[in-house]
Order: structure tokens, then C-alpha cells, then sequence
């Protein structure tokens, strides 16, 4: 089973496999990390965790741009 938690703290539970025929493992892979990065809130002194999202989105777009156009 696998819980999914919205910004509101509001939960679904999916018991059983969604179909997403037009996901990839790349693009999921992404939203799922991109997802974990989102958990825990960086403090606000912490300049490697900064930089780290920034590169992050900066490739998290690189790839969304690259869809789009194809």
C-alpha cells in the first residue's frame, strides 16, 4: 500500500498499481525526488541546501522543457 500525502496533510491510500502510460521511470524518478526534497524545509542559514534545490529545478526543468518539445 502506498500513502500519498497532500500539502494540506490530507492522505490517499492506493492499494493497488495506477496505471500512467505516459510516465517514464526518468520523469517519475524526478517527481519522487523532487517530492523528498519538499519534506523537510531547508533552514534558512543553510546555503548548501540552497544551492542544492536551485541546481535541482534548474535540471528538473531541463528535463520538463525537453518533453514539451518532443
Amino acid at each position: 500500500m502506498i500513502i500519498l500525502r497532500i500539502f494540506n496533510r490530507e492522505t490517499f491510500e492506493v492499494d493497488e498499481a495506477v496505471p500512467s502510460t505516459n510516465v517514464t521511470n526518468k520523469i517519475l524518478a524526478r517527481v519522487i525526488e523532487y517530492c523528498k526534497l519538499h519534506v523537510e524545509v531547508p533552514k534558512a542559514e543553510d546555503r548548501t541546501t540552497k544551492e542544492d534545490l536551485k541546481t535541482f529545478y534548474v535540471e528538473f526543468i531541463k528535463l520538463f522543457k525537453s518533453l514539451c518539445i518532443s
